[in-house]
């Protein structure tokens, strides 16, 4: 009698196994699409580092020129913009959309890019992945 009770459970433990190595591979795959966001945004957030900091260094030379540098640099949202644009174009990287806005002695820039990754088909739909960066910079000089 007791062969017959070991017959109903053969071949239960397939379905256990096949469901782990799903979730193995879910994880697996996920870990990589997450790695590959990471990695963008950091690729964005170099790129919008950058601009920044080339716009906080364009000053607006008319203000230098007529009143002097006090402790920043005068800045103009023109020159930054046209600063951010130089930078851009220099580096190669590919924006979607970018943006610079100054209160006259700071930058602010956001750049935004959309991107896909790896297993996005899985993730996100198959849809591009929006990745957006701000930074700031000012550009301080001793009085």
């Amino acid at each position: 009698m007791r062969p017959a009770l070991d017959d109903r459970e053969r071949g239960s433990t397939l379905p256990f196994v096949l469901v782990c190595w799903l979730v193995a591979a879910l994880m697996a795959f996920g870990g990589i699409a997450a790695s590959d966001a990471f990695l963008e945004q950091q690729e964005v957030q170099s790129v919008c580092d950058s601009a920044a900091l080339a716009a906080a260094n364009q000053a607006d030379e008319a203000v230098v020129y007529s009143r002097g540098v006090g402790t920043e640099l005068p800045l103009t949202r023109a020159a930054a913009q046209a600063a951010v644009a130089d930078q851009l174009a220099d580096g190669g990287t590919r924006l979607d959309s970018w943006s610079a806005e100054t209160d006259g002695a700071e930058v602010t820039v956001r750049c935004t890019r959309h991107v896909e990754i790896a297993f996005g088909w899985l993730f996100v739909g198959g849809q591009p992945l929006e990745r957006t960066a701000v930074s700031s910079a000012r550009a301080p000089t001793l009085p």
